[in-house]
């Protein structure tokens, strides 16, 4: 915390990490609003380009690449396959975000009520845990407000993508701003 956040509450560069949970070719297509989703992900992933913010990416064995549309390459993201449905029983995942030092996790990807909720729900406790609503999906409807919900009565907070960004941000009329302005635009 800092004076200028002295609750805590707010997202801070240099104490987040981005986390793209399971956005693979073989389960966005079935997914509720898979193209808003996508596009989220897609901002986020380039924000994070953009002020140097650390990303890690999961994917879920034998369900497919992560979507070619994220361009993981140009950050130099490698994901990490996992089995689990919880991210943190995977001993490569824990390692990742203990490496990163940051205690404040933004949470994107798929599916919300199983590997997003499992995952933030496990983290709650011990991370500053934002799931970017706008950011996340299920297959139906249903699961992925469930899963909101749950959640949020749980301690998570619920976020979205704009939010993220501009508290990241946290002013106007930086390099930064300027940069990610065509993002959310």
């Amino acid at each position: 915390m800092n004076a200028n956040n002295p609750s805590g509450n707010l997202l801070e560069k240099m104490d987040s990490l981005l986390v793209i949970i399971d956005m693979q070719e073989r389960l966005v297509p079935v997914m509720a609003h898979r193209d808003a989703i996508l596009e989220n992900v897609r901002k986020l992933l380039s924000f994070a380009g953009i002020i140097g913010l650390p990303v890690v990416v999961t994917e879920q064995e034998k369900l497919g690449t992560t979507a070619v549309d994220l361009a993981l390459s140009r950050q130099r993201v490698d994901p990490i396959s996992k089995i689990t449905f919880n991210c943190f029983l995977t001993d490569e995942f824990m390692a990742a975000v203990n490496r990163s030092g940051r205690k404040s996790l933004i949470l994107t990807g798929i599916e919300a009520h199983i590997c997003v909720a499992q995952t933030a729900l496990y983290a709650e406790s011990r991370f500053n845990v934002h799931v970017v609503r706008d950011a996340i999906s299920s297959r139906t409807i249903d699961n992925w407000n469930t899963a909101v919900e749950r959640m949020r009565m749980n301690g998570v907070t619920i976020t979205s993508t704009e939010m993220v960004i501009y508290e990241l941000l946290g002013r106007a009329g930086t390099d930064e701003f300027r940069s990610a302005l065509a993002l959310v635009k």
